[in-house]
């Protein structure tokens, strides 16, 4: 799809790329098109660089796709769009206009959160709507509930100046006096729910606020207190719908990394990654080698180096016993439902809280089962008036021995639907079935563990629930083979739609400066 279009028929239509009195020179291969591969190869490219893009899959877009079948259309993959300013960023460091490529829509509801009890929240940037929501059921919730976003709105801030503006490649950069004195101002050993508790005790609330730990694959109980920035993130700064679904963000940076001259191969997988002197030199794929000064893999590293990397190097048992130590994050169970009705109580997004949240982390975490009684994130996408098409997203524990998804998730979907029945959506399981028009399908950490290379099919590699997995993500360059860098979730700055792309261009600036001898401008 993408690789077919004509750049040349519309560059004539968009502002020309903004002058670059400095540029690299390098070829880069780019192994894997998420939003991390395509940031980082948008950027290479509009410095100069001679940028290829694999990709196995016949689309772009990583963990992101579109699913179109039945007369329905779903964005599987990461739907909370947040941070407006980072994707705005990738097409000003080509010289070119967002508007001109992507359309954005701000969110208000931004969610709607639904209690076993009836309560419901819908979360806005009104603080005064809010404060009148909570206080329904807890006003002394309410009372501190600005003094909590004024705390989120802190956190966010150190994080943006201090964690998520640059790479921590080496001790130089882990040692700054502005990280270590950031460090002391975050408390990294207070969890998430130490913090909630200093401000709430509803539960609800504590529900509510404690689930941006899930953002990045981790438990409320022990994720670090700067998480709680995620308050901000979506009520602060924002939550916004993309027009024509999310996945149109792939096929915009896609568009653009065509105009820069990225050759862009999908339909191609990489083999080997190949080295001399250890040094990376070219990728060995399906269909031919291709020569490099340098590679990024936006795939897991910690799947990706097992395979790509030579044998007798890494893909040990050592090696394999090291990633057995690490504690994955949460993966996905994920329900794509077409319906012929419309579930007007439904918004953009959509959560439903069982009575007991906590238990949900025991179950992944500790016991390592399906939750038995999850909450349950639905997406209501667009669509006629008679056809809607509903993305459901349960938290699931990471692959492993003994955890057979494909036997299990018939009955465990089922449950799902009849929870959602429970809640408000009446007849869900009549509207899905396909002789009333209805569609369904089950997806699971196994599928995207196979479609992706997902690391025991997990959505963020390592959970956040340990100080060391929080802080110092996998290197983001490859400590053994130089010339070798990785992005996405799993690297430093972390997971999600934003934070990804954002580190697709942090660690384009470092390559072109430490491999193809070129310093930032």
């Amino acid at each position: 799809m993408i690789k077919d279009a004509k750049p040349g028929a519309v560059r004539a239509k968009l502002s020309p790329p903004a002058a670059r009195p400095r540029t690299a020179e390098g070829k880069v291969v780019v192994i894997g098109g998420g939003l991390g591969g395509l940031s980082c190869a948008i950027h290479l490219a509009a410095k100069g660089c001679r940028v290829t893009l694999l990709e196995k899959e016949p689309e772009l877009g990583g963990k992101l796709q579109r699913v179109e079948e039945a007369g329905y259309r779903f964005d599987n993959g990461p739907s909370t769009m947040t941070m407006q300013p980072v994707f705005d960023a990738v097409f000003t460091a080509a010289g070119r206009r967002r508007e001109d490529y992507l359309t954005f829509h701000p969110l208000d509801p931004i969610a709607r959160n639904s209690f076993h009890d009836g309560t419901v929240v819908e979360v806005t940037p009104d603080a005064s709507v809010m404060e009148e929501q909570i206080a329904a059921y807890s006003p002394e919730d309410a009372r501190n509930y600005r003094a909590f976003m004024e705390e989120s709105r802190r956190l966010y801030r150190l994080a943006e100046r201090e964690f998520l503006s640059g790479l921590m490649l080496n001790w130089r950069d882990k040692l700054r006096p502005s990280l270590l004195s950031g460090f002391c101002r975050i408390k990294p050993l207070t969890s998430m729910e130490r913090t909630l508790r200093r401000y709430f005790r509803h539960p609800h609330t504590l529900a509510m606020f404690g689930r941006y730990a899930t953002y990045v694959g981790s438990a409320p109980q022990q994720a670090p207190s700067i998480f709680n920035m995620m308050a901000h993130v979506e009520s602060g700064l924002g939550v916004f719908a993309v027009q024509g679904g999310t996945y149109s963000i792939v096929e915009a940076f896609g568009r653009l990394a065509s105009e820069l001259g990225v050759d862009i191969r999908t339909g191609v997988e990489a083999r080997r990654i190949v080295s001399e002197n250890g040094r990376a030199v070219s990728v060995d794929t399906d269909e031919g080698v291709f020569r490099a000064d340098a590679v990024v893999v936006n795939a897991d590293p910690l799947s990706a180096r097992l395979k790509l990397l030579p044998e007798d190097r890494l893909q040990t048992a050592a090696a394999e016993r090291k990633l057995e130590r690490l504690e994955p994050s949460v993966a996905g169970f994920v329900l794509l439902l077409g319906v012929c009705e419309d579930y007007g109580l439904l918004r953009h997004h959509n959560v439903f809280f069982p009575e007991h949240y906590a238990r949900e982390f025991d179950d992944l975490f500790r016991r390592r089962q399906l939750p038995e009684q999850p909450a349950i994130y639905v997406c209501r996408s667009g669509g006629d008036a008679t056809r809607r098409s509903l993305f459901v997203l349960v938290n699931a524990p990471a692959c492993r021995e003994g955890l057979n998804y494909e036997a299990i998730k018939e009955d465990y979907a089922a449950a799902i639907v009849s929870s959602l029945e429970q809640r408000g959506l009446h007849g869900l399981g009549r509207a899905i079935q396909p002789e009333r028009g209805g569609f369904s399908r089950i997806l699971t950490p196994d599928d995207l563990e196979r479609r992706t290379g997902a690391w025991r099919g997990t959505i963020y590699g390592a959970s956040s629930n340990r100080f060391s997995q929080a802080f110092f993500r996998f290197p983001s360059r490859d400590r053994d083979v130089r010339g070798l860098w990785y992005v996405g979730g799993s690297t430093h700055p972390g997971g999600g739609t934003p934070i990804v792309t954002m580190g697709g261009r942090l660690v384009a600036e470092r390559l072109i400066g430490e491999e193809l001898g070129l310093q930032r401008s």
